[in-house]
């Protein structure tokens, strides 16, 4: 029986089982999409004992996006009821598990149930995923929307597992432990740092900040929305429209000061994040040493009105020196210098694997993803792999923004999805699988438009692989990227009848 306002499921569909694997925001907002097309034969994994994704498991003190709220969310579920210009991790973790219920989607979900290995039958036209309790489900179509901010990376500095303190992650963070009166480091200065640093400094005795390179920071200039300003979004849906679409032309405007590698256009956004340094320090040594020797965006960009501030505190200590060893008192610096801890937080990130499957992927012939992928992640648009027939990639390479919300690609892939499952319904395909000249000619294109963005200009960052190749980020617009993503072409595709 299908829900009341929506279409009812054919019994076509019933035979087309979907998968989704993951429930962050991608796999949430493919499963509403499905919902609204009437297909409700579609299945969601997810590894955890909730949805979510990476806002189900970042909860340290001070958490919340570097992305304005009213582009943070769906464009085809505004939310007016955000509490901030800048939303909180607990206010969009609470707005995707509002989605879930308002969508009935808790009985699509598989929770704790991991996905293992996925294997293609190509006389079938089906995937089989094995899951790590041993079972199989076949599905004619993959949606894979397996997040990069999932797995927690741990530093490889000598002597870590030896600390007699408390030691965690800001993704792992131990709200059993009080961290109140304690001496306190934070080892990484990234998007976490800046969030975790000025949301403690008040609460502990002593915080040393370990700081292996600075960070270009800009004023965030986050505010709560007061009532009347919900009621008003909430009263008339347009001007919430009004206000995202502000918001997102804004950040495309300031795009090519953040992605192009022209020294002008950055130098403009550098000497804005210098006078929010000098603004917020007074020590002139000390804002010597938060300040970044390689171009604005090069690094990720952080946002903060209170980060910088936070080393004007008598008990904030920013530290320079490198780190030597990890011991069980504390860390040993390079200098000699032992600074004596009890407590340490790893701000460093996520082990992001740009270049490996997430699992074991077969494709046609039995190739595997990572085999496909020895001299780098590809994909079609960033979605479609060739030999691997109905897979599609949220958030795949090259997809990520450099300057706006994740969001805005996501919507798009969703798009592209969703056309491409009713060309497979509607004709009677077996499978999609993109052509390889296609995949070739596409990724071509995008790695020669890479010499000209910033990424490439000298500074190591997690956007690189190893071999100095940017497999991460779209160089370019987000319009852009959305006009060349959100079409479905079949022209591109091998197209495989039952």
């Amino acid at each position: 029986m299908s829900e009341p306002g929506l279409p009812k499921p054919t019994q076509n569909q019933r035979e087309f089982p979907i998968a989704i694997i993951g429930a962050g925001f991608a796999g949430i907002g493919t499963a509403i999409q499905l919902r609204k097309s009437g297909i409700n034969s579609f299945t969601i994994f997810e590894r955890a004992d909730e949805i979510g994704g990476t806002w189900r498991d970042n909860t340290y003190p001070g958490c919340a996006c570097d992305v304005p709220s009213h582009v943070y969310s769906f464009s085809f579920e505004p939310n007016p009821n955000w509490s901030r210009a800048f939303a909180e991790a607990g206010e969009i973790q609470a707005y995707l598990m509002g989605l879930v219920d308002k969508w009935k989607l808790r009985p699509h979900l598989r929770l704790n149930t991991e996905i293992v290995e996925a294997r293609f039958d190509e006389d079938a036209g089906t995937w089989a995923l094995t899951t790590d309790d041993d079972a199989v489900f076949r599905a004619r179509v993959v949606v894979s929307g397996v997040g990069g901010l999932v797995d927690p990376a741990l530093p490889d500095i000598k002597g870590i597992h030896s600390f007699g303190g408390e030691l965690f992650h800001t993704a792992r963070w131990n709200h059993d432990f009080d961290i109140t009166g304690k001496r306190v480091g934070v080892i990484g200065t990234g998007a976490s740092a800046v969030q975790v640093v000025p949301s403690i400094a008040p609460q502990v005795e002593q915080l040393s900040v370990f700081q292996r390179s600075a960070a270009w920071v800009m004023p965030k200039r986050d505010h709560r929305y007061s009532e009347d300003t919900k009621q008003r979004l909430a009263r008339f849906p347009v001007l919430l429209r009004l206000s995202r679409l502000a918001k997102y032309w804004l950040s495309e405007l300031m795009g090519p000061m953040v992605f192009l590698d022209a020294p002008r256009l950055s130098g403009l956004a550098q000497k804005m994040s210098l006078a929010h340094l000098r603004a917020s320090v007074d020590d002139p040594a000390l804002r010597e040493k938060l300040t970044p020797d390689f171009q604005f965006g090069c690094k990720r960009i952080l946002i903060s009105d209170d980060y910088w501030a936070s080393f004007e505190r008598d008990n904030v200590d920013l530290v320079t020196e490198p780190i030597e060893e990890i011991m069980p008192e504390g860390v040993l610096t390079r200098d000699g210098t032992l600074h004596e801890l009890d407590a340490l937080v790893l701000a460093t990130g996520f082990a992001l694997g740009l270049a490996n499957a997430p699992f074991p992927i077969f494709g046609l012939g039995g190739r595997s993803l990572d085999d496909s992928w020895q001299e780098g992640a590809v994909a079609y648009k960033g979605m479609s792999v060739a030999g691997f027939p109905n897979w599609f990639i949220l958030m795949g390479p090259n997809t990520g923004p450099g300057h706006t919300s994740v969001l805005v690609f996501t919507e798009a892939q969703i798009q592209h999805v969703m056309q491409a499952i009713r060309k497979i319904r509607r004709d009677g395909l077996k499978y999609v699988s993109v052509q390889q000249q296609a995949q070739d000619d596409y990724n071509e294109k995008i790695q020669k438009r890479m010499k000209y963005m910033v990424w490439s200009s000298g500074c190591h960052s997690w956007y690189l692989s190893d071999d100095g190749s940017n497999h991460s980020l779209y160089p370019g617009f987000a319009a852009e990227y959305v006009a060349r993503a959100q079409r479905f072409n079949p022209a591109d595709y091998d197209r495989v009848r039952s």
